[in-house]
């Protein structure tokens, strides 16, 4: 019998999940990185990102088959009510539940957190290929995530050019004197 967890990644995670991510740096335009970063280089974004955001694995059977978590939106004061999301599963593990189950432990936390605003950056393409689709467009959207914004031709990947959008969830109320 299958065995699926979510729990907070550890740095002792940055191996499998830089592996996982490294997939989609070298074979998708989902990341628009060119270069799959060092292992070290991974590690770091992973320890800064947990200083103030939540950071997500997905196991079953005690393997990590994906990750999300939070970061900084836009990075100014005023938009500390609001972060942004990412998310990557293990190509070989789609269609399993596992994004569904990691986004909603991951939103119940920034609830928790007192977080209103969720955001996603997705690229989006004009025409399907075998680089990009509009599954997480899709994923997001399922999820109760809009479309708030489309950046045309704003990345540039394996010689072809891809939009983005921004998807926003809002997840708690907006109080004209909101504690800090």
């Amino acid at each position: 019998m299958d065995t699926v967890t979510v729990r907070d990644a550890v740095p002792a995670d940055a191996a499998r999940i830089l592996e996982i991510y490294a997939y989609y740096v070298e074979h998708t335009a989902i990341s628009f990185e060119y270069e799959t970063p060092t292992l070290q280089e991974f590690e770091n974004r992973m320890k800064q990102i947990m200083k103030k955001y939540p950071y997500l694995v997905i196991e079953q059977d005690g393997v990590i088959q994906g990750y999300a978590y939070a970061g900084a939106f836009v990075g100014r004061a005023a938009y500390d009510y609001s972060c942004e999301l990412t998310i990557y599963l293990d190509h070989a593990a789609k269609k399993r539940g596992f994004g569904r189950k990691l986004y909603e432990a991951l939103e119940e936390r920034l609830r928790q957190l007192g977080f209103l605003n969720l955001y996603a950056c997705i690229g989006y393409p004009d025409v399907e290929d075998e680089y990009l689709d509009k599954n997480s467009a899709q994923f997001h959207t399922h999820l109760g995530f809009e479309t708030v914004g489309t950046f045309h031709n704003c990345g540039y990947k394996f010689g072809r050019w891809y939009h983005m959008i921004w998807a926003e969830k809002i997840i708690g109320e907006h109080k004209t004197q909101q504690p800090l």
